[in-house]
């Protein structure tokens, strides 16, 4: 065990220490993104950096662990695309980190932070968080220690200049245990004790009052005259109707059309449903309540799940949302609610329910919806993170068997159509060569038999692979032996590398789509919904669906779809997940595109939606999501203010007015009958991770 103490030597640009003692300090972080050097972290032994961190701020502060490698070895990895995750930048914008650990925190409580140096090898996206802080996410390649020329701990770029208290820093083998305050941040209903804000729910009283209104006020259809029944456009018949919805182009225009062949633009909320998404296992002392298990009434909202993997902790949850549901109606609140949510989304001009929403609603509400394949297919080895061993007979067997969930739905004509899958993780390291990575594991694949079998037939003789990529292998056997960056040999070998890596792509994506189609022949194949096209080749196999589909989190989503149509993809578009968040409601975080005020909020999604719609390709967009986040973190320690509706299902009346509006003009400015509008929300800084 190694002690760190931070002294105004590791201080960068914008950092400044107003007060210290041993072993702890408070520490003033510039608004544009300040921190502390640590170079002790580039020659260390142990494996955790742990510290004691308490955000003096009324919102969560996310940070950065930033690894720097030296310049003439990053000249391979230049990006080429940008998710909007990325919109955090150091001290110096022209210098990229080429790792990055992503830490959410917690306004006003002191927790425990560990990070694991191991991470730096880029096998995990998502690890595991001590209860009491929020998520973490690691982006970037995989760096080793020679490479390192910096590590920095950072906070990302904010509003307003930020204050932390920092203690007990120090690098370890041994895994901490946390011990959290006794604070009660959170109240029984679910809403922050941090603070008060304009629609926050103060008695059962005041709850049922305005949950009653929101019933009576749900109507049963769409407000608009011409719009079908299914939520398409009256006004435009492109073909005569199948039963389900399909895909036109016409004068190079693609749309949607529904069962009945009008116009289809596809608009609505992604998690409609009432799941216990809030993560309480570690922090119940922070419950101003909490039902005992054996709770007549609430008893059943709370559920258990073991530990996964190689993780420590299991999850333990409770559903808020059900339980103020249950305080507003009583005994048949969910019938309750199911009418009112159908009704709220259908006054509001929402015509989908998005992904993640609740299956048991899914074709009982009368709202068209996406869904997803239960599960994509996988190997017990996989390559990289989650791409699997996909020329083996086990991926082939996988994708048969996974395709039979179809079958369920495969006559419902409310079905728009299912995604594959949803941000694959082994994508969001940018321009990953997937060949480089059979090669680099060590284990016996299939894809390491079929790409050596590939090298062999295209050189025959060893002698030429070695002329061609500048080495000396004794035989094609020898690339057995885990090999690390080979697409980064020699110009001949990046080609091959490049090359075979889009035959697995390819792979990926036809074995499952033909074994769905053999299944369901009736409803679209929707795509990947990739994070963002991190390399090219992502595209690889596109003609294989029906929709290609991308999560766009930006301010405009315009330039995101003609990327896709650069890249020669001649499908429709459709986004699966955007949002925007503000602070001055409950939640102490904004989500991944920020602005000031539930109005602009309102205001940023009908720019956003209305710009999907005037883009050629752009034939709808999900909002990501119905529900608010958890103040203290859902599953894997999202806290956003991102939902239609708060915790206590209560409208945000300033948002859904505008998207009303929005949903009036869309089919409109699609047909290119009226201009999208040109009014953009002001944009702030996001807290996100």
């Amino acid at each position: 065990m190694k002690k760190i103490q931070l002294n105004k030597l590791q201080l960068t640009k914008g950092a400044s220490i107003q007060e210290q003692e041993e072993g702890s300090g408070i520490f003033r972080l510039s608004k544009e993104g300040a921190g502390f050097l640590l170079p002790q972290l580039m020659t260390c032994e142990e494996r955790y950096l742990t510290f004691r961190i308490e955000v003096l701020e009324e919102h969560s502060l996310a940070m950065n662990l930033l690894a720097y490698v030296h310049e003439e070895m990053e000249e391979e990895h230049s990006m080429e695309e940008k998710h909007s995750m990325e919109e955090g930048h150091s001290m110096e914008e022209e210098r990229k980190p080429a790792f990055t650990v992503r830490l959410g925190l917690l306004p006003r409580v002191e927790t425990t932070v560990c990070i694991d140096l191991n991470w730096m090898d880029a096998g995990e996206l998502f690890p595991e968080a001590l209860p009491g802080t929020l998520k973490i996410v690691c982006h970037g390649r995989r760096v080793s220690r020679e490479e390192l020329s910096e590590i920095v701990l950072s906070s990302m770029p904010a509003f307003h200049d930020v204050k932390l208290r920092i203690s007990d820093m120090m690098l370890t083998d041994t895994y901490p245990e946390q011990t959290l305050p006794d604070r009660k941040p959170v109240d029984r209903f679910g809403q922050s004790t941090w603070k008060e804000w304009t629609g926050k729910v103060k008695s059962d009283a005041d709850l049922k009052l305005r949950l009653e209104a929101q019933l009576a006020e749900s109507g049963s259809g769409y407000p608009f005259e011409n719009w079908s029944a299914w939520g398409g456009w009256k006004e435009k018949k492109l073909k005569e109707g199948t039963g389900y919805f399909s895909k036109c182009k016409q004068d190079g225009r693609w749309w949607l059309t529904d069962p009945e062949g009008y116009a289809y633009f596809s608009m609505g909320p992604d998690c409609v449903g009432l799941g216990g998404d809030c993560r309480i296992d570690g922090v119940e002392n922070w419950l101003e309540w909490l039902p005992e298990q054996d709770d007549p009434a609430f008893g059943g909202m709370l559920a258990q799940a073991a530990p996964r993997g190689n993780r420590k902790r299991g999850m333990r949850q409770f559903s808020f949302f059900k339980a103020n549901l249950y305080r507003a109606f009583g005994e048949d609140w969910q019938q309750k609610w199911e009418h009112m949510i159908c009704g709220q989304l259908k006054k509001y001009g929402m015509n989908t329910l998005g992904n993640w929403s609740d299956g048991k609603l899914l074709g009982r509400l009368d709202i068209p919806y996406v869904t997803s394949l239960p599960e994509f297919p996988a190997t017990k080895q996989t390559v990289f993170r989650d791409f699997p061993d996909v020329f083996s007979e086990e991926y082939a067997r996988e994708a048969e068997s996974c395709a039979q969930a179809l079958a369920a739905r495969r006559d419902d004509p409310l079905m728009i159509g299912y995604f594959l899958r949803n941000e694959p993780m082994w994508a969001f390291v940018d321009n990953l060569v997937l060949a480089d990575e059979v090669l680099y594991n060590p284990a016996d694949t299939t894809c390491k038999e079929r790409l050596i079998g590939f090298l062999r037939e295209r050189y025959g003789e060893i002698h030429r692979l070695n002329a061609a990529w500048g080495c000396a292998l004794e035989s094609f056997e020898s690339l057995r032996e885990p090999k690390r960056d080979v697409s980064k040999w020699t110009a001949q070998s990046r080609g091959d590398m490049r090359e075979f890596s889009r035959q697995m792509l390819r792979a990926y994506v036809e074995i499952p789509v033909r074994a769905c189609r053999q299944v369901d022949s009736n409803h679209m194949i929707l795509g990947m919904r990739w994070a963002w096209i991190s390399d090219p080749d992502l595209v690889t196999g596109w003609e294989n669906f029906d929709v290609f589909s991308i999560n766009c989190y930006a301010v405009d989503p315009t330039e995101k779809i003609q990327h896709v149509a650069d890249l020669g993809v001649d499908l429709p578009v459709m986004i699966g997940e955007f949002h925007f968040g503000a602070l001055d409601a409950g939640l102490p975080a904004t989500g991944l595109e920020a602005v000031k005020s539930q109005h602009d909020r309102g205001t940023a999604y009908r720019y956003y939606c209305e710009s999907v719609a005037a883009h050629p390709y752009g034939v709808g967009c999900h909002y990501f999501q119905c529900y608010d986040q958890f103040t203290l973190g859902r599953f894997d320690g999202e806290n956003y203010n991102i939902g239609l509706f708060d915790i206590c299902s209560c409208a945000y009346p300033e948002m859904l007015e505008q998207i009303r509006e929005c949903s009036g003009r869309v089919y409109r400015i699609a047909a290119g009958q009226a201009p999208r509008c040109e009014k953009e929300a002001e944009s702030i800084p996001m807290i996100a991770y």
